[in-house]
């Protein structure tokens, strides 16, 4: 490009860089374990406290974190027993909290089940279109350094005003759904060989149909591309877990979905009090 585009002309849509910016806050770890209650049976019941009191008080800690926390869930059918999220600044500090759980006696009775990697995700496809046609239409050059520099800007901006979603405690509701998801690249279902409008329009539509249930989920998305087998993870959070049908069947019909998302396994639990782990473990 040699110089700027007239500003009454709309850049041509096959230069407008086709990847949407993202923000990242907590790196987000779950682990679901599996009790393994012959082996928990077989202590005698002062050695069942012993192991509990420790792990209660750690788990307890974990959760008062200001900056960063942890929570316990119940986790219902046979894919586990319970389920733990913890969100951390950093990937050390996610290092951290799996160790101190596995240094606990309680790690000796657990059986891990699986677990998911990822890390609190912001994609800003309306941002992103409208930011690269401003800076094509100055005249600059994708990825060139007053280009990154543009983005940059932007991106703090952004950084700022969406801290308390990037940055979030882990929220109240009783029931948590977790699943992970990919986009289709599925000959002509590929989510990443359509233009970036015709994403940024489909995204819209999809965010339309989360926001008619503000107030009675909590959704928090957390991508995993490098680190974990699928690209993203969901999160929901409610007091009435009928929420999660509802939400999840009615965004199936939109195209984001219905045409492009692909869905992993689901998992279902209720969230504990550490307080409550001694009850989890006698049942």
């Amino acid at each position: 490009m040699k110089g700027p585009i007239p500003k009454n002309e709309s850049p041509p849509a096959e230069a407008i860089p086709a990847v949407p910016l993202t923000m990242e806050g907590f790196a987000v770890l779950h682990q679901m374990f599996r009790i393994a209650r012959p082996r928990w049976r077989a202590l005698d019941a002062a050695q069942q406290k012993n192991v509990v009191s420790e792990a209660v008080r750690t788990l307890d800690e974990m959760g008062r974190r200001e900056d960063g926390e942890s929570a316990i869930f119940s986790q219902l059918g046979h894919k586990g027993d319970l389920l733990l999220v913890h969100f951390r600044r950093t990937f050390d500090e996610l290092n951290n909290a799996e160790l101190m759980l596995a240094n606990l006696e309680l790690s000796d009775y657990l059986e891990p089940t699986t677990s998911y990697l990822s890390v609190i995700e912001l994609g800003v496809y309306e941002a992103s279109v409208a930011l690269y046609q401003d800076l094509m239409a100055k005249g600059l050059k994708p990825h060139s350094p007053e280009w990154n520099a543009g983005v940059a800007e932007e991106l703090e901006r952004q950084r700022v005003k969406l801290a308390s979603r990037l940055y979030p405690k882990i929220p109240p509701g009783r029931h948590l759904c977790f699943y992970p998801m990919d986009k289709k690249r599925e000959g002509a279902d590929n989510w990443y060989r359509m233009p970036i409008e015709n994403r940024r329009d489909l995204m819209r539509e999809h965010g339309m149909v989360g926001r008619r249930y503000a107030g009675a989920v909590t959704q928090i998305i957390s991508g995993s591309i490098g680190f974990d087998d699928w690209e993203w993870g969901v999160d929901l959070f409610a007091d009435d877990p009928l929420v999660f049908k509802k939400l999840v069947y009615e965004m199936r019909f939109d195209e984001a979905s219905a045409g492009f998302g692909k869905f992993g396994p689901f998992y279902f639990a209720i969230r504990l009090e550490p307080s409550e782990l001694e009850k989890t473990l006698t049942l």
